[in-house]
């Protein structure tokens, strides 16, 4: 569990986080959302040490990240993984050299047990026999899903996924949730999730966090949010699934005009 108490940041003079509090919980899917420079993106990388705010606490089963000397704060790192919005493989290693590479960087396994934890994560998401392809080789989905098997290498205790629906397609989109939900109840991991998508939300948003300006608005679940009386929360909710809809019914008119 990762709570957070009263974090405060601010560059220069203005304010984006103001007194936000949160909890996010073990064996969940906990999605932060908001609109673009609403906090929450700012909020992600005070989680994960990117940013420090000036007050306040950020406590990974009662450790005070913002009270953590500089190899406490690098052994809590063994303990985190990370899903970044544009998987950010690596071009020139395959996916088993991808997914190896923090179990090189950060473990003392033989090559051999390096080799058979990469595997087992790459059949876990689904990719047994693309081991030896390089990304420019496999597709949005299929990366997506290979920085997923990367993220997890280690056996993270926290999960922090930054978009990770960003660039692909709507079934694609779901495939992916899907395994972000089935992983983190598999492993109990505490897994968090910043995205604008609101099939994300609907689908597998077992605690939600909306930031408005700065401000922590609202906390519930995806059977909540249809029902909530926040009038910000239903502006951004309506707002954003009807920028889905004509986006994906333009994406189809489009598919339906090219010639065969």
């Amino acid at each position: 569990m990762i709570e957070v108490k009263n974090i405060v940041k601010s560059f220069d003079d203005r304010t984006v986080l103001h007194d936000v509090s949160a909890t996010f919980y073990t064996g969940k899917t906990n999605l932060i959302i908001g609109q673009s420079g609403s906090g929450k993106t700012v909020l992600m990388k005070s989680l994960v040490g990117l940013i420090r705010p000036e007050k306040g606490e950020i406590l990974f089963d009662g450790r005070d990240l913002l009270k953590m000397t500089s190899d406490e704060t690098k052994e809590l790192r063994k303990e985190i993984g990370m899903l970044f919005q544009g998987s950010a493989l690596f071009d020139s290693e395959t996916v088993l050299g991808n997914v190896m590479f923090p179990l090189v960087m950060f473990t003392k396994m033989s090559p051999a047990e390096m080799r058979d934890r990469a595997m087992f994560c790459i059949e876990r998401v689904n990719l047994k026999g693309a081991e030896n392809k390089y990304p420019s080789e496999i597709s949005g989905g299929m990366q997506k899903r290979v920085a997923i098997a990367r993220a997890i290498a280690l056996n993270p205790k926290y999960l922090f996924c930054d978009e990770p629906n960003s660039g692909l397609d709507p079934k694609t989109s779901i495939l992916i949730d899907e395994l972000l939900s089935d992983i983190t109840h598999e492993y109990n991991i505490t897994t968090i999730i910043n995205t604008h998508d609101m099939n994300s939300v609907l689908g597998i948003g077992e605690n939600i966090i909306f930031i408005n300006k700065g401000y922590r608005e609202w906390v519930g679940d995806m059977s909540q949010i249809y029902s909530t009386t926040n009038e910000a929360l239903n502006d951004f909710v309506f707002a954003t699934r009807l920028f889905q809809e004509v986006k994906e019914y333009v994406k189809a008119n489009e598919t339906k005009k090219r010639p065969s």
